[in-house]
């Protein structure tokens, strides 16, 4: 009797890449995988790299809730148009990378000047507002990567808050980086006008 080795459709491997080695995906590829992975937060760098990223931890998760909720109520309240979007949400930006910020907001206008392909699974955007969140296991400089790499692409406000220390970076289009020692509160100024985030309310 011969046995045959299974077939691909009957056994499933794991392999565990090293830190070292990037798995490239292309834009297709991608899509399709964060079809399948839908617990996963997947992004895909500009060179198609992929890169996944884990569910979040408890307080991550709350304060993921709190900044989101806090600029969905702005945006309720204040009778501005445009999107907001939570964590979940990946954007193809202008460079080609799928990034997924931990907050974000759209300009209407900007919103409205997509044609129904670039408003695919994945919209062909950059948003005018993001916000990182930087949690307990990520690397600063790799945030900071990805927020230069918003206001490279478009974005013209961008927040990165580091809960464990208390300190906050602001980026702007065309300006240097701002940085708060443990501030109270956040202003969305010209980009959200009249949106204030209580980071008190948001820290604990």
């Amino acid at each position: 009797m011969v046995h045959m080795p299974p077939s691909s459709e009957q056994q499933t491997l794991l392999i565990e890449l090293p830190k070292t080695i990037g798995l490239c995906v292309s834009p297709e590829q991608f899509a399709a995988l964060a079809a399948v992975n839908r617990e996963l937060k997947l992004e895909r760098t500009a060179q198609g790299e992929l890169i996944v990223n884990p569910p979040t931890g408890w307080e991550t998760g709350e304060y993921n809730c709190s900044i989101t909720g806090e600029l969905y109520l702005w945006w309720r309240n204040s009778g501005e148009s445009g999107k907001v979007f939570d964590s979940s949400t990946g954007f193809i930006l202008p460079n080609g990378a799928t990034r997924s910020p931990d907050a974000s907001w759209v300009s209407q206008s900007r919103w409205d000047g997509l044609t129904p392909e670039q408003k695919g699974t994945f919209a062909n955007i950059c948003p005018d507002f993001v916000v990182e969140l930087r949690s307990s296991s990520d690397r600063i400089e790799s945030l900071q990567g990805k927020m230069r790499e918003y206001i490279d692409n478009g974005a013209k406000l961008g927040w990165l808050l580091d809960p464990q220390h208390r300190i906050v970076e602001i980026y702007r289009g065309g300006l240097a980086v701002e940085v708060l020692e443990n501030p109270a509160e956040l202003s969305g100024e010209e980009v959200l006008p009249g949106f204030v985030l209580n980071l008190r309310r948001v820290w604990g």
